[in-house]
């Protein structure tokens, strides 16, 4: 099976990993960035503690302009941090959930399968659950998006989803993709047992196989304690399923055409 974009080369995506969730995409013009973590290494107490290891490689006011931020969820701060929440107020556009527009003056929020035009892109909200089935109650909502435009690369961003039964039906829904931006590192913080609440590599490949992605980038893979894998557990599950050829792996600050 090839794996060529639809309508465009993957190269037409540009991207800069600042660590952490919170990535650059440079798209159509469109600058967007994900899930805004900017603080130094500390600790965070609130309601679980989550302890960051590793700061920014690219500082907020290294960026430029940012055209819009694609925030998966605004109640953990591995995902919106305290410097990260002062960014918003730089931005033009803040998406994320209806829940997090109740808590963030800021903040557009978007139901499951909202869209919302952003330039010559159409960026959709898309269905994402952060644990295993009912975690909701104690994780609370996030979502994923998508990025399409007129003969542009079709980028699927999965936010803190840890559900691949969620890929097949948003697969179902969309068909294949060109890039696939995926939060891994099995992320545990104790509440469901053994699951975790982002992929783990093995789920990650499982989710690239089922939109058929060109180029997958992993994410959300380093720099917090309670990560229980990194690149190196991704890059294993993709060489296991056959799909290592699609995985980017990108250096953090370093600008990385895909």
């Amino acid at each position: 099976m090839t794996h060529e974009p639809r309508t465009s080369s993957a190269s037409a995506v540009e991207a800069l990993l600042v660590g952490g969730p919170t990535l650059v995409l440079r798209l159509g013009g469109v600058t967007l960035l994900t899930d805004p973590t900017f603080d130094e290494p500390r600790s965070y107490e609130a309601p679980r503690v989550l302890t960051k290891l590793t700061g920014p490689a690219v500082g907020p006011d290294e960026l430029g302009p940012v055209d819009a931020v694609l925030l998966s969820h605004d109640q953990h701060f591995d995902n919106l941090d305290v410097s990260g929440r002062a960014f918003l107020d730089r931005v033009p556009l803040v998406l994320s959930t209806p829940a997090a527009a109740g808590r963030i003056e800021h903040v557009t929020g978007l139901a499951p399968w909202a869209q919302v035009p952003v330039g010559p892109l159409t960026v959709t909200a898309l269905p994402a659950r952060h644990g295993p089935v009912g975690a909701e109650a104690l994780s609370g909502d996030v979502t994923g998006f998508l990025l399409q435009g007129d003969g542009l690369p079709t980028v699927y961003v999965s936010g803190d989803n840890a559900g691949v039964d969620v890929v097949e039906q948003i697969a179902e829904r969309i068909g294949r993709v060109d890039v696939a931006v995926l939060f891994v590192g099995a992320a545990n913080v104790g509440r469901f047992g053994a699951e975790p609440v982002t992929l783990s590599g093995e789920r990650a490949a499982r989710v690239a196989t089922l939109l058929d992605a060109s180029v997958v980038v992993p994410v959300h893979a380093e720099g917090w304690e309670h990560f229980t894998e990194g690149v190196g557990e991704v890059v294993t599950a993709f060489e296991a399923a056959g799909i290592g050829d699609r995985l980017r792996v990108l250096t953090p600050g370093a600008p990385t055409a895909l």
